[in-house]
């Protein structure tokens, strides 16, 4: 057996960031997180940061927009995964900076946990956000850094609980509204399993400079597929109201930040079917439950049946 990569992953307190620093841990790679002094003493990320240390992280004392201390973390591992969050998209360049300073990684993975940013029809606001990690991508290309791109679909814990009803709080159980017609497929992938198909990839040399799409067939379902599958579980019928595109076109344009961002994702996802309108091509990449059917993946049903 080769000896597995030394990994370092920068966000890892945050949402997706936790479950990728999981994984890597369980998966026996050596793991650092790159923490900034003050999360240390912050009262909700030290709960996440005390079970990095019971699975043996090592925590090294650092900040995204301090080069030295990026180059100096940097240079202790392989592979140097991106978790950060939305609004540090466009700030991956000084990691960009730092890795090509450090000289040693052999992979990037940056921060894309969501649809493939290079294959989708999004309408602003959610075109400019996707073309943000656009930019990411061709400037790791421009300076040579060996990458993988793992483009996850819907995080499962975000929209499932709640049907991607606004403002619920528990899946609907009498009336329901569906963007579109409802029958564009959507993906959706349990948290954990996300992180360990990331973690899959790193010392995989078929991933290396490819996209792995997280797209397995028990998660890929339309949104009227999902609401019959739910009213299966339940017993019930739910009253369908359906949101013509019309409607939410014009809805994206007169809301708020970042309430028009989020209903411009949920029309890249449920109304273009941007994370499946696609053929996965062996020159782009691979689908990560093909790739890795040793996973045992949590599916749809799964987490929909725990609301039941």
């Amino acid at each position: 057996m080769a000896e597995k990569s030394k990994i370092l992953i920068i966000g890892g307190t945050g949402y997706i960031g936790k479950f990728i620093v999981e994984a890597s841990a369980k998966e026996g790679h050596p793991t650092f997180a790159l923490v900034r002094e003050s999360t240390l003493s912050d009262p909700v990320k030290g709960k996440i940061i005390d079970n990095f240390k019971n699975l043996g992280v090592q925590l090294l004392i650092g900040d995204l927009y301090d080069h030295e201390s990026l180059v100096k973390a940097i240079k202790q591992v392989d592979v140097v995964i991106s978790t950060v969050g939305s609004m540090q998209i466009a700030d991956q360049v000084k990691i960009i900076a730092a890795i090509k300073e450090a000289g040693n990684v052999k992979r990037f993975l940056p921060s894309e946990f969501g649809m493939d940013v290079d294959l989708n029809n999004a309408v602003e606001p959610a075109k400019s956000a996707f073309g943000l990690k656009a930019q990411i991508r061709r400037a790791i290309e421009a300076e040579g850094i060996p990458y993988t791109y793992v483009p996850v679909n819907c995080f499962a814990g975000y929209f499932l609980p709640t049907l991607s009803q606004p403002g619920a709080t528990s899946p609907p159980r009498d009336k329901v509204v569906i963007l579109g017609d409802g029958n564009p497929k959507a993906v959706f992938n349990h948290e954990p399993d996300i992180g360990t198909y990331t973690i899959k990839t790193v010392d995989d040399p078929r991933t290396l400079n490819k996209t792995l799409f997280v797209r397995p067939p028990k998660n890929t379902y339309s949104f009227n597929e999902l609401v019959a599958l739910w009213e299966k579980l339940i017993g019930s019928s739910l009253e369908k109201t359906y949101v013509p595109e019309e409607q939410l076109l014009k809805q994206i344009q007169e809301s708020p930040i970042p309430i028009n961002i989020v209903l411009a994702i949920s029309h890249s996802v449920f109304v273009n079917g941007d994370g499946t309108n696609f053929e996965i091509k062996p020159e782009i990449g691979f689908e990560a439950s093909e790739l890795y059917p040793e996973v045992k993946y949590t599916t749809v049903e799964d987490t929909l049946s725990r609301f039941v």
